[in-house]
């Protein structure tokens, strides 16, 4: 069954959700995980994107968008796009896309990240796992 962690930022700046995103997905990268990072549309992927590049100095996460990536492609580790995540994507699911996804049960790990403006609708969230019996942990994330 999948694990599901919140991630509540105490950080208010506007990019706060998705460096936080570049931080979990280096980890998972370094732990031999695949990564699809659910973003609301393609604005937010280009965004995500650039942003992967540039987080921390010395940082390296290999990765793609959803539409550049080849059909065939089995070695991109990290993948970013919105919508249905490509075939052999079912390790780590970062979503930053608001929206429960319909295809989330499909991966080991979902993960919810939680702005503090974004805090009423991740209740909403919270509760639709909790009623399915979904393992929920919850972490408090430190602004800085």
């Amino acid at each position: 069954m999948t694990e599901v962690f919140f991630y509540i930022l105490e950080d208010e700046a506007d990019d706060a959700s998705a460096r936080f995103a570049c931080r979990l997905t280096e980890k998972a990268h370094e732990n031999g995980h695949r990564v699809y990072l659910h973003v609301a549309d393609d604005a937010s992927a280009e965004a995500l994107d650039s942003l992967l590049w540039v987080f921390r100095q010395g940082s390296f996460v290999p990765h793609a968008q959803k539409g550049a990536l080849e059909s065939d492609d089995d070695l991109t580790p990290v993948v970013i796009g919105s919508g249905e995540p490509p075939s052999g994507f079912d390790d780590v699911l970062i979503n930053l896309g608001g929206e429960v996804s319909r295809f989330f049960s499909r991966f080991a790990r979902h993960n919810e990240i939680v702005a503090p403006a974004d805090v009423d609708a991740a209740r909403t969230r919270y509760r639709f796992f909790k009623d399915r019996g979904y393992a929920l942990t919850t972490h408090k994330i430190a602004a800085g």
